[in-house]
């Protein structure tokens, strides 16, 4: 088994650990800086969104360990329909049944996709599963009780967006889009058939130790950025970007991307701006968020070849724009 992440990031974190008592000493004022006032925010907002996401980002790679352990590439080939629509349809309602946020998502496509899952498929789960699944359905239900088109668009926008997305991907999407390549995947395979604790309990926990490893250092660069852009630029001002139509809905999604909160949970913080946006830009925020994030990016660069995720994120950031405008002009209060 190769050397976990940690220890390979030890070299570097070891000297920043010797740094700061050095700076401390030479100058008294950087114990001072440790003190300000706006680093208690950081913390807690870091920590907020850290612990929202960790339980299912820990879910997703459990979840995904079960997929290496028990599930055989012949019965994810047998299960995909040959022809693309019934594959998307498939795809977009597979969330129903697997309720992971997007947070613990990627790593189950992964796996599924290392499994004979095609890309098309992966893609468009990875962006439906998170909001069309019976625990987001309630929780946006139960913070919009008295406007249920807010329900009703965040879940058809949702698929909507979800299958025309995987759709284009079948269609031009010609390289395998993930990093590790089938082959590899298929040679650590054939490597590992030979270990005669390749499919014990302990190979199950390695494996999930592995995944959470390799997607929790994205988790937590994205979730410190993220908990700075929130504390250190003011609501105030991103809310004075939101002059005109376009403006909200450029600032509800944008403010969904830094936010990257939890889809359980984002709908309880939508009903906080439902006072100043109407449908349109609520859609946009609810739909967005959770299909394209910032600390999501970070997970989808690792998993995904970068020029396929900078593409993946224009069509998103389009279809959600588009789809929340129409549905202004159509249910719009």
């Amino acid at each position: 088994m190769k050397n976990s992440t940690l220890l390979k990031m030890l070299p570097f974190i070891i000297p920043f650990a010797f740094l700061i008592p050095v700076l401390v000493t030479l100058s008294p004022q950087w114990l001072r800086l440790l003190d300000m006032g706006q680093l208690q925010p950081l913390k807690t907002v870091f920590m907020g969104i850290f612990l929202e996401a960790v339980p299912f980002l820990l879910i997703g790679v459990l979840v995904s360990s079960l997929l290496q352990w028990l599930v055989p590439e012949t019965w994810i080939r047998k299960i995909a329909p040959a022809h693309p629509v019934p594959g998307v349809l498939l795809a977009s309602l597979l969330g129903m049944l697997f309720p992971i946020c997007e947070c613990g998502m990627i790593p189950v496509v992964r796996q599924l996709m290392l499994k004979g899952m095609p890309a098309y498929m992966g893609i468009t789960f990875i962006l439906s599963g998170p909001i069309i699944n019976p625990v987001v359905l309630a929780a946006t239900m139960m913070a919009f009780p008295s406007h249920p088109e807010v329900t009703a668009v965040r879940m058809g926008l949702a698929f909507a967006v979800s299958a025309i997305i995987g759709l284009i991907v079948y269609a031009f999407v010609r390289v395998h889009p993930l990093k590790r390549s089938l082959l590899s995947f298929n040679q650590q395979k054939q490597n590992n058939q030979t270990h005669r604790h390749s499919r014990t309990w302990r190979g199950f926990f390695v494996h999930a130790g592995d995944e959470f490893l390799d997607m929790s250092k994205y988790l937590i660069i994205g979730a410190l950025l993220t908990a700075c852009i929130q504390t250190f630029i003011p609501r105030d001002e991103l809310l004075s970007l939101s002059n005109g139509t376009v403006g909200s809905y450029a600032f509800m999604m944008g403010f969904a991307y830094i936010l990257s909160l939890c889809s359980t949970s984002d709908a309880f913080v939508a009903t906080a701006f439902s006072h100043t946006f109407t449908l349109g830009p609520l859609a946009a925020f609810l739909v967005l968020g959770p299909m394209l994030d910032f600390k999501g990016t970070l997970m989808l660069l690792s998993t995904f070849r970068t020029k396929f995720v900078a593409i993946l994120g224009l069509l998103i950031v389009s279809l959600v724009l588009v789809g929340s405008i129409a549905a202004e002009w159509l249910l719009g209060r």
